[in-house]
């Protein structure tokens, strides 16, 4: 079955999605609420007020059907120019707002491909491996974004997330460690600290 035939079958559920995506903006908002929520933490799934994928958004009538035909020439633009890197950066993002990470990830990994060094690309990969709930490939992304890019709080966070996720608990109590001296009113602190603790004493939820 091709990307069009996937498209049209979830048609109801894509439409009204394709609004702005800032994928390096999203975090923090993302984690705050495993403060009201402690179990999605512990439990590894996102958190309640994640940006909304489901069907309550879509649109129909002639304005959805222009949407859904930007979805198709944006992708089609991907899949017949793969050395052009913002067809896969946008494409990349479609996918992401319809709720296909496993594919935003394989557009982002053309785009990482035509520009290594891209910060955003590099966070983007980490939020959307997060999202997929490949936590060591998201480890592995917002390291990389955070070595090009150090100081950039939204990709901080996200790692000591997927760092918490991963049980990785040495490398995520120095990553919390360095979130609480670049902000040290983040509001997600508490709860990487209780999922941190959790860790460090071997409990498993």
């Amino acid at each position: 079955m091709t990307r069009d035939n996937l498209l049209f079958g979830i048609i109801g559920i894509l439409l009204g999605f394709i609004g702005g995506f800032l994928l390096a903006g999203n975090i923090t908002q993302r984690e705050a609420a495993m403060r009201a929520n402690p179990q999605s933490a512990q439990s590894g799934q996102l958190p309640a007020n994640h940006p909304p994928i489901g069907s309550d958004q879509a649109t129909t009538g002639e304005g959805g059907q222009q949407m859904l035909a930007s979805v198709q020439t944006a992708m089609k633009q991907a899949r017949e120019n793969p050395n052009d890197f913002e067809a896969q950066v946008t494409a990349a993002k479609l996918e992401y707002q319809i709720g296909r990470y496993d594919q935003a990830i394989e557009y982002l990994l053309a785009a990482n491909k035509l520009k290594a060094d891209d910060a955003d690309v590099l966070s983007m990969l980490g939020e959307a491996n997060m999202d997929a709930k490949h936590w060591d490939a998201a480890v592995k992304w917002y390291k990389a974004a955070l070595l090009k890019r150090p100081s950039d709080l939204a990709s901080m966070d996200g790692y000591c997330f997927v760092l918490l996720q991963s049980g990785d608990a040495k490398a995520a109590e120095e990553a919390i460690n360095k979130l609480a001296k670049a902000d040290p009113n983040n509001q997600d602190l508490p709860q990487f600290r209780e999922k941190l603790s959790q860790l460090k004493s071997g409990k498993t939820q």
